[in-house]
C-alpha cells in the first residue's frame, strides 16, 4: 500500500482525505500517462460512479484533469464497478475509473483505477501517481488547441453490460421470487433490470438513492433488513449488494445469511460436478472460515489462500489459471466472465445452481458448518505501530497457542480505514469474545487506541 492508494484505490473522507485537487491531479497524470503510451494518438478513458453526493464533484474534477491532459472521457454515470471493468475490456478503452468508496458511509469516497485489461492498476503506475501527487515529478504539459480532450455521454456502455449479464443466465427465473437489496447504491441502476428480464418476480428494497443513504443500514454490510424482507414476503432467495455492487451476500428462504465462504463452496462444488473448476481449486483469503476448508476437504476440492483483498485473489487467479475465488465479505470472482468481484453476476450464478440442482439455497448452504467467528474493528492512531508492537505480538502468539487446531486468530491492518482488524474463530462465541478482548486490552494499555 502507498501513501494515498490502499488495496482498493485512493479512499477517504470527501474533501478531507480525498479532495477535488487530488482528483484533478490523478486525472492530469492518467491523461498524460496513457496519452504517452498511445504515441500521439488520443487516449480514451471511461468513468463510472456510485450514488454518493460527492461522486459528481469528483467526476467533474477527474474529467477536468483528464481532458486538460488530452484524454477523451466517456461517462457511464451511475453504474457498478464491474460494469466499468467490463466496458474497458469490450470497448477497448485505455483505462477506467470508478468513483466509489464501496461499502463505506456516504461521506467517504474513493478513486478506483483499472488498466486496459479491466484489472486493478499496476502498483508501479500507482507509485508514479503518488510521486506526482507529492510534487516529485514536476509539472505535466497541458494539452492545447485541438489536442484538448472532450467528454462524451456513454450510458450505452452500462446498457450493454446489463445485456451481457442477462446473456450469462442458463435458465429462465420464471416462478422464482427474488429479493434484492441495492444498498441505495450502484446496483439501483442495474440489478432489477437484469432479474426482470430473466423472468423473476423481483422485489427490491433500498433502491432510492439520495446521495446520503448509500449503505446506511442496508446492503451487504447490514443484512437484517433483507432477512426480514425475505421472511415477510415468503421469497425464495434474497441478494444484498454493497455501494458499488462488486459484493454480494445471499439470504436463503428462511431468512438466514449465506456469506461469501458458503457461496464459494456452493458454486465451487457445482463447478466441479460440471467439470469446469479449473485445477480443481478455489482461491480464498486468510479471512475464510475453517468450516469452508473442512467442507472443501470433504469434497476433494483444493484451495489457495491469499492476503485479504479481491485484488490479491485475482492476482492468484491470473497467475495460476484458477477460475473461482473470493472473499467471505462477498467479493466473488468468476474469471470466465469478469476480472473483478461482481455482485450481480454472483447472484446469477447462485440462481443457476439452485435451478440446475432443483434445491433451495438453505439446502445447498447446509453442507458447510461455519465455526463461530467474531471480527472486531479497532480504531487506532497508527496501524503499523499497533500491528508491530512487541507486546501486541506476544499477546497474539499466546492466543494462537491456546486455540491450537480448534480455532485461529487473525490480526491485520485494514487496507482502507484506520483500523486494526482482530478476528477470532473458536468452538464458541464466548471464547471468541474472550480472546478478542485480550488483544484489545493490550492495544489499549499500550496507548494505540483512538
Amino acid at each position: 500500500m502507498g501513501k494515498y492508494f490502499g488495496t482498493d484505490g485512493f479512499r477517504g473522507e470527501a474533501n478531507v482525505d480525498l479532495t477535488v485537487e487530488h482528483a484533478y491531479q490523478v486525472g492530469r497524470f492518467l491523461g498524460w500517462y496513457y496519452g504517452q503510451k498511445k504515441k500521439g494518438e488520443r487516449c480514451r478513458i471511461v468513468i463510472g460512479k456510485d450514488t454518493r453526493r460527492s461522486s459528481y464533484m469528483f467526476e467533474y474534477s477527474l474529467v477536468a484533469g483528464l481532458t486538460a491532459s488530452g484524454a477523451d472521457v466517456f461517462l457511464l454515470h451511475v453504474t457498478t464497478t464491474p460494469s466499468v471493468s467490463h466496458v474497458i475490456r469490450t470497448e477497448e478503452f485505455d483505462c477506467g475509473i470508478m468513483i466509489s468508496a464501496s461499502h463505506n458511509p456516504f461521506y467517504d469516497n474513493g478513486i478506483k483505477i483499472m488498466n486496459g485489461n479491466g484489472e486493478k492498476l499496476e502498483e508501479s503506475v500507482i507509485a508514479e501517481i503518488e510521486d506526482y501527487l507529492d510534487g516529485k515529478t514536476g509539472e505535466l504539459p497541458l494539452a492545447v488547441r485541438e489536442n484538448i480532450g472532450r467528454t462524451q455521454d456513454f450510458a450505452a456502455g452500462r446498457n450493454r453490460y446489463i445485456g451481457y449479464l442477462i446473456s450469462i443466465a442458463t435458465r429462465s427465473f420464471k416462478g422464482k421470487k427474488v429479493g434484492l437489496d441495492c444498498a441505495n447504491g450502484s446496483a439501483s441502476a442495474v440489478a432489477k433490470s437484469v432479474f426482470d428480464a430473466l423472468g423473476a418476480e423481483t422485489h427490491v428494497i433500498n433502491n432510492e438513492p439520495n446521495g446520503l443513504n448509500i449503505n446506511f443500514n442496508c446492503g451487504s454490510t447490514h443484512m437484517e433488513g433483507l432477512q426480514k424482507f425475505v421472511r415477510e414476503n415468503h421469497l425464495d432467495v434474497g441478494f444484498a449488494y454493497d455501494g458499488d455492487a462488486d459484493r454480494c451476500l445471499a439470504v436463503d428462504e428462511n431468512g438466514e445469511v449465506v456469506d461469501g465462504d458458503r457461496i464459494l463452496y456452493i458454486c465451487g462444488k457445482y463447478m466441479k460436478e460440471q467439470g469446469i473448476l479449473r485445477n480443481n481449486k478455489i482461491v480464498t483469503t486468510v479471512m475464510s472460515n475453517l468450516g469452508l476448508y473442512q467442507a472443501l476437504d470433504r469434497e476433494g476440492i483444493g484451495y489457495d489462500k491469499t492476503a485479504v483483498g479481491d485484488k490479491y485473489v485475482y492476482e492468484n487467479m491470473a497467475h495460476t489459471g484458477n477460475c473461482l475465488g473470493g472473499e467471505q465479505s462477498g467479493h466473488i470472482i468468476f474469471s470466465k466472465y469478469a476480472t473483478t468481484g461482481d455482485g450481480i453476476l454472483t447472484s446469477l450464478k447462485i440462481m443457476e445452481v439452485m435451478l440446475e440442482k432443483k434445491e433451495s439455497l438453505s439446502k445447498l448452504a447446509s453442507e458447510v458448518t461455519i465455526l463461530p467467528q467474531i471480527l472486531k474493528n479497532v480504531r487506532v492512531k497508527d496501524k503499523a505501530a499497533a500491528q508491530e508492537d512487541p507486546d501486541v505480538q506476544q499477546a497474539a502468539a499466546q492466543v494462537e497457542k491456546e486455540l491450537g487446531d480448534k480455532g485461529r486468530l487473525l490480526l491485520r491492518p485494514s487496507g482502507t480505514e484506520p483500523f486494526i482488524r482482530v478476528m477470532v474463530e473458536a468452538e464458541n462465541t464466548e471464547l471468541c469474545s474472550q480472546y478478542i478482548e485480550k488483544i484489545v486490552r493490550v492495544l489499549e494499555e499500550k496507548g494505540h487506541l483512538v
